[in-house]
């Protein structure tokens, strides 16, 4: 099975922290989540939400530092089409400024109800190559905790869907051509 939850422990949210301080070279996330509940994005999201605005908060300046770093953040979320409105938000809203400081977002567009064969339906990060990091979420979309994964196979293999989710996706700045303006719709 891909990433099973065998051999990795829970880490608390300031030890996951640290790996993005102390990676030197590269830091890849999978996203497959359509909703996430993420407590700091609460009020951007109301607001997009009621009239389209897309406001810069904190951690949109702390992001950007740790992407300026000059090291390489790269990111693939594989979204259902037709989008939910958080995923319209987070295209609008984090992504645009996630680019902007120098993450190579991309977007794996797939139909409701489909899923690209070899890529599993639950989030990671993998740091330089070597250090994995299992996101678990409630149903909800509420982060629930990350677990260390320490399991060398299971790396490997974190490595691979890492290689084919990057194949099989496009950049965010081509994906974001299809909408209008504020993301609105397609």
């Amino acid at each position: 099975m891909i990433l099973e939850r065998s051999e990795s422990q829970p880490i608390s949210g300031d030890e996951l922290s640290r790996f993005f301080e102390e990676c030197q070279y590269t830091a890849f996330r999978l996203e497959t989540l359509q909703v996430y509940d993420v407590g700091y994005e609460e009020e951007a999201f109301r607001r997009f939400l009621a009239d389209g605005a897309v406001v810069t908060s904190r951690s949109h300046e702390e992001w950007a530092r740790w992407v300026g770093s000059g090291r390489q953040f790269r990111r693939v979320h594989v979204v259902a089409e037709p989008l939910t409105d958080y995923v319209r938000f987070e295209c609008a809203w984090a992504y645009r400024s996630s680019v902007e400081a120098g993450e190579d977002v991309n977007i794996l567009p797939v139909a409701e109800g489909e899923w690209p064969q070899g890529i599993p339906r639950f989030d990671y990060w993998l740091f330089d190559s070597h250090q994995l990091v299992r996101m678990n979420y409630a149903p909800d979309g509420s982060m629930l905790t990350p677990d260390l994964v320490t399991d060398p196979q299971q790396i490997v293999q974190a490595n691979v869907i890492r290689d084919r989710a990057l194949h099989l996706a496009i950049p965010f700045t081509e994906y974001e051509k299809r909408f209008d303006a504020d993301m609105r719709s397609l």
